[in-house]
């Protein structure tokens, strides 16, 4: 079996996705919780589906993102070979560089596979190292 590669490692990051949209919020000092039941992507070694549930929270300061952009945004990543660690980073930069929120996270809980599941979580702004 291959090793893996830098390429495996980098696939994805860069790929064109559907742009996140925004609308200005009326009302500081909330949480808003949006959650995608059925995200896919695709394995960049193996080729094989993933599939999970993805969760963004995030406190919205100026802007709130615009849930069809969204939809259209997560759907980006059906085709798309990147690890599942990778897609949840890349959906977190690529949520606060539109919305610039107070605060963001992202967690994805993939589904078994090979005996093993996967959740993995990224926030924003980065907390210390534990």
């Amino acid at each position: 079996m291959p090793h893996y590669t830098a390429a495996h490692a980098q696939a994805g990051l860069k790929s064109k996705l559907p742009p996140l949209e925004r609308w200005p919020n009326p009302y500081p000092g909330y949480e808003t919780t949006l959650e995608v039941p059925e995200f896919t992507s695709v394995c960049p070694k193996t080729g094989l589906p993933d599939f999970g549930f993805l969760r963004i929270r995030y406190q919205p300061k100026r802007w709130c993102v615009e849930l069809k952009s969204l939809k259209y945004y997560v759907n980006g990543y059906r085709n798309l070979g990147i690890f599942q660690e990778n897609a949840v980073n890349r959906i977190l930069n690529d949520f606060v560089k539109a919305v610039r929120p107070v605060w963001a996270e992202v967690t994805g809980e993939f589904n078994a596979r090979g005996g093993i599941k996967t959740v993995a979580a990224a926030r924003y702004p980065k907390r210390g190292h534990r």
